[in-house]
């Protein structure tokens, strides 16, 4: 385990192999981190392949723990794409590299975007692996800050530091809320959690909901900005209630030079994701 300081916060990551630089930005929503891409922690085609090892066979695979999840630190701030841009660019930066292909699964397919949008010229391609959407998924986030919220105002924040080692993220108990995994391995972040202004940390929750949560349209890059970018895409899509197979084309659609993989869940595995991605490199002559 290493890890680096970027805008003032610790965070982990790894770095695997040799070659074309793969910027990795995990799935697992706010539970973003580096073991959603290994056997022991990943889930369906990326335990599988063990997407990390295996990756970094094939590429410069650089993976880290995003802000506020594993063993990454936090700030309490309101969140935006932009917060989890500058950690993206600084990452790759810090890892030696100028530009990068850039693999997004979940809500990192959005950061992809997001990353997109802001950095093109740091992109060789993106791939796009079960982008987030629907109105499904846009209900489970506006839910999950408000059941948070709720928890938060009836058992106060010592009760978030107390429940928060036995899930790993918001994702897997709403009640701990996006700052709940910091206070479980910095003791400073817990102490200073605990005697925060409730008020302004509502405010702070419903800043981030509305900045992350606001189109059924995963929102890292709007329409306007997807169809102006001028990057090769890849897109896999999933087809469940927070991956939304209607989402997957809507972004085929919306950009200028995507494809989108044309097997569906449960039909894809490790070895043929693994496929799609080394034909997509192939393709862009890397």
């Amino acid at each position: 385990m290493a890890n680096t300081t970027i805008n003032g916060i610790k965070i982990n990551y790894e770095i695997v192999g040799k070659g074309t630089p793969l910027l990795m930005f995990a799935p697992g929503g706010f539970g973003s981190t580096i073991a959603r891409w290994t056997a022991a922690g990943g889930k369906r085609e990326w335990k599988e392949m063990d997407g990390l090892a295996t990756l970094g066979k094939h590429f410069k695979a650089i993976a880290y723990d995003r802000r506020e999840a594993g063993f990454s630190g936090g700030r309490i701030e309101p969140l935006t794409w932009d917060h989890y841009v500058l950690e993206a660019k600084a990452m790759l930066e810090f890892a030696g590299e100028k530009k990068a292909l850039i693999l997004g699964s979940c809500m990192g397919a959005a950061l992809a975007t997001a990353f997109a949008e802001r950095h093109p010229e740091m992109c060789l391609g993106l791939c796009l692996h079960w982008p987030v959407g629907g109105y499904r998924w846009l209900l489970k986030g506006q839910t999950y800050f408000q059941r948070h919220m709720d928890f938060v105002r009836a058992n106060g924040f010592a009760a978030v530091v107390k429940r928060a080692p036995e899930k790993r993220s918001f994702w897997e108990d709403a009640e701990i809320g996006p700052w709940g995994p910091p206070t479980v391995h910095d003791a400073e972040f817990a102490a200073a959690y605990v005697k925060q202004d409730m008020d302004r940390y509502f405010k702070i929750c419903e800043q981030t909901r509305d900045a992350l949560f606001n189109d059924t349209q995963f929102s890292g890059a709007g329409p306007a900005a997807l169809m102006k970018m001028d990057i090769p895409a890849l897109i896999l899509s999933g087809n469940d209630s927070s991956h939304a197979h209607s989402a997957s084309w809507a972004t085929k659609e919306l950009m200028p030079d995507a494809e989108l993989w044309d097997v569906l869940p449960p039909h894809q595995n490790g070895r043929n994701t693994l496929e799609q991605i080394l034909k997509f490199k192939s393709r862009l002559g890397l």
